[in-house]
């Protein structure tokens, strides 16, 4: 996959959502006045095919053609709904504002997001083609690199970074890597067996990227009003439920209890409480107890 073809798959998809329904001619004409995607070459029909059978295999996303109008337009399906769609649309005009707007690059401040680029389209055909992975990986916690070869499942981005949950060979094992931890990456003329279970059932019940062992838990998390409006417009999961009170609400949640999770809810300091459970409780007291403890004036 060449680099920039996700901004392709992107750029037909936002065309033809924004229009409804149009004619594979008024795509083309589109497409060449975009010279920053076409380069001023017509969209050959082969190209314009592929392309729909790409973005339905690695994304979900149907585009059908109205046989009485010769109209394309894009299904509805849950897959479209459930925000993929949505962060590529969002992505791809992201992009086309910043890229129009260089003038104003002093003016921009932006995020420092590790880049999945180089790796991100080989970790999507070979998800896409049920093919293995060769990796080379360097964890932070090593100094030197190892190779592996995965099995990748699906993507997911947290926290402004990429990872691929997979199933790696050495282990044996399923793992979550970060995509900006690659050295290098190869797909393999191997294919392999996608799980049955789907990337939503995997994170049903977890926060950020890592799962836990056992059965997630009941949480119940007490909030001040301001940090409520927060976190009712950001909901921490999608198992989120608030009771509203007077001067304060209460957020129930169904998650495992996770390092990320604690680090979440330490970041929102005296503005909420855990109320329960216990055990996810006395993390929090482990964790607030062992940071006290690094500014203790008696500590040497």
């Amino acid at each position: 996959m060449a680099r920039n073809i996700l901004n392709k798959y992107v750029w037909l998809v936002d065309t033809i959502s924004r229009y409804k329904f149009i004619t594979r001619a008024k795509i083309n004409e589109l497409w060449m006045r975009n010279t920053e995607i076409s380069d001023g070459n017509p969209l050959p029909r082969r190209t314009f095919y592929n392309y729909c059978r790409a973005i339905e295999e690695t994304f979900d996303i149907i585009i059908s053609c109205n046989l009485s109008t010769y109209e394309y337009y894009i299904e509805q399906s849950p897959e479209a709904e459930s925000g993929l769609r949505e962060w590529l649309l969002d992505s791809f005009a992201i992009s086309g504002t910043l890229s129009n707007s260089r003038e104003l690059a002093s003016k921009i401040v932006l995020e420092n997001v590790p880049s999945a680029r180089k790796f991100l389209p080989i970790v999507i055909d070979g998800i896409r083609d049920n093919f293995r992975i060769k990796i080379e990986y360097r964890s932070f916690d090593r100094v030197q690199s190892r190779t592996t070869s995965i099995d990748p499942y699906f993507v997911r981005i947290f926290r402004q970074r990429w990872y691929v949950i997979c199933y790696d060979h050495s282990r044996k094992a399923v793992r979550t890597y970060a995509l900006d931890r690659f050295v290098s990456a190869q797909i393999l003329q191997e294919h392999f067996e996608q799980p049955d279970f789907s990337a939503a059932d995997y994170f049903a019940h977890s926060f950020g990227i890592y799962q836990s062992k056992g059965e997630p838990a009941l949480i119940k998390i007490k909030a001040e009003p301001e940090t409520a409006r927060y976190i009712r417009a950001l909901p921490l999961h999608t198992t989120q439920q608030e009771e509203i009170h007077d001067a304060y609400s209460i957020f129930t949640y169904t998650m495992y209890l996770t390092p990320d999770l604690v680090q979440e809810l330490l970041g929102m300091g005296p503005r909420i409480e855990v109320l329960h459970p216990q055990s996810l409780r006395a993390m929090m007291l482990d964790a607030l107890s062992k940071t006290i403890a690094i500014y203790s004036p008696h500590r040497k």
